[in-house]
């Protein structure tokens, strides 16, 4: 794919789309299939980067994962047939890969490396590396064992009570998935409500698990059954495009099929409180996970709001999105607790203030977050992804909404969570 595009003002965006398969939920279901013992099969697994980064681990360490089409098969080795990987690990640009992974090869008695591209490599893994040491592995990193690449020396674990100082699902999970090797029951306690979806398929699958609140615990031993499930569609690819509704004027957008577990719709809440004209349709259930339609209208008149950091987690992926639709709204929306947009793929932070202020866009920046004054007349600039998707592809919507023609360097990065982003974008905004 070039990676560059040239993106000019947009009549109306009008139509449907369904968008990708969850990249959360990918992940964890090939990782768990591969340690249940038997045959599981995955319908709609997102083959962007990210996911085929663990499909390639899990083959690395031993699973037979039969990929000629959909759906994709998974012979599982079970909780104790993994084998040591014959060379280091690449996690690309894949932070859930890493974290998830660390999680899993500390109860492995093996050794293993695992690394990522230039960007994963300066992501902090201090905060999967502390607990997991305190359960009984061997992990070592590059500065004093804060950054990539990580060696694990797994081995028999003890269970742990783990208070995390972060909301962090990625965190959550390497635990859970270290104290199915543990003796006894492994509980992790968070300071706000993250991403609950390993919680929510391993209780299917075999593992004792308890959700109380902010604690979730596991038990360890046992093993794990093999399973059929369909990945739901992303809402993290799906909000790109409702904030592209609620942006350009005269349209109307729906999307389809979309997971809407309510520990990752925070937008949807925000965007209608600052007034967009947004709709849930068409709730169901998809193998455990809520799914819906969302349709959004575009509305004259947004209000700007505040974000705190209690709402951040239901939120964490959708900044990018937010800040572009804080652009249209009168008055200024804070966005505040979002500390941890600093190590993503890239400062989210940063990277939002430095290419919106290009465009024209009058804000203050924060250590935690930023405060965008609007509405304010976007005007076409050029403008740099940071290597990191999502700011990509909420560039790219902001273009559509700017005066003037925008080019966007460093558009490959879609490709991590979104195929064909832009071949959705031209067909809805007719060219």
């Amino acid at each position: 794919m070039n990676d560059r595009v040239e993106l000019s003002p947009s009549g109306p965006l009008r139509g449907e789309l369904s968008p990708p398969a969850d990249k959360s939920i990918s992940h964890r279901v090939l990782i768990l299939a591969s340690i249940a013992r038997g045959r599981s099969v995955i319908h709609n697994l997102l083959r962007a980067d990210d996911p085929l980064r663990t499909l390639g681990a899990m083959r690395a360490l031993g699973a037979d994962i039969r990929d000629s089409g959909e759906p994709i098969e998974v012979y599982g080795a079970g909780l104790r047939g993994l084998k040591e990987p014959e060379d280091v690990i690449d996690c690309g640009n894949s932070g859930t890969t890493m974290r998830l992974l660390a999680g899993l090869l500390a109860g492995q008695p093996f050794f293993s490396v695992l690394t990522g591209d230039a960007s994963l490599r300066q992501r902090p893994m201090k905060r999967v590396i502390t607990p997991l040491r305190m359960m009984g592995a061997g992990l070592y990193g590059r500065a004093a064992d804060t950054l990539p690449p990580l060696a694990v020396k797994g081995g028999t674990l003890k269970a742990i009570r783990y208070h995390s100082p972060v909301a962090s699902a990625q965190v959550k999970s390497a635990l859970l998935l270290a104290g199915l090797y543990a003796e006894g029951e492994t509980v992790v306690e968070e300071p706000l409500r993250s991403r609950d979806h390993t919680e929510r398929i391993l209780p299917a699958i075999g593992a004792r698990v308890r959700v109380e609140g902010l604690r979730v615990s596991v038990e360890g031993g046992g093993e794990l059954s093999p399973f059929e499930t369909t990945v739901p569609g992303d809402f993290s690819s799906a909000a790109f495009f409702l904030v592209a509704a609620a942006v350009v004027e005269g349209s109307e957008i729906t999307v389809r099929g979309v997971g809407v577990n309510p520990t990752r719709t925070g937008l949807l809440e925000v965007m209608k409180r600052m007034g967009a004209d947004v709709e849930v349709t068409e709730r169901r259930d998809v193998s455990g996970e809520p799914v819906a339609d969302l349709r959004c209208r575009y509305r004259e008149g947004l209000t700007a709001t505040g974000v705190g950091p209690e709402e951040i987690p239901s939120m964490i992926d959708e900044f990018p999105a937010l800040c572009v639709l804080a652009t249209r709204a009168d008055g200024t929306t804070t966005i505040r607790g979002a500390a941890e947009l600093r190590v993503k793929e890239s400062d989210r932070i940063a990277a939002m203030a430095s290419e919106l202020g290009k465009m024209g866009v009058e804000l203050e920046v924060h250590p935690d977050g930023l405060s965008i004054h609007g509405p304010v007349r976007l005007r076409g600039a050029v403008l740099d992804s940071h290597n990191d998707h999502r700011i990509a592809m909420a560039l790219s919507v902001a273009a559509l909404a700017a005066e003037g023609s925008t080019t966007l360097h460093g558009t490959s990065a879609v490709e991590i969570s979104f195929p064909g982003f832009y071949e959705h974008l031209r067909r809805l905004s007719g060219g």
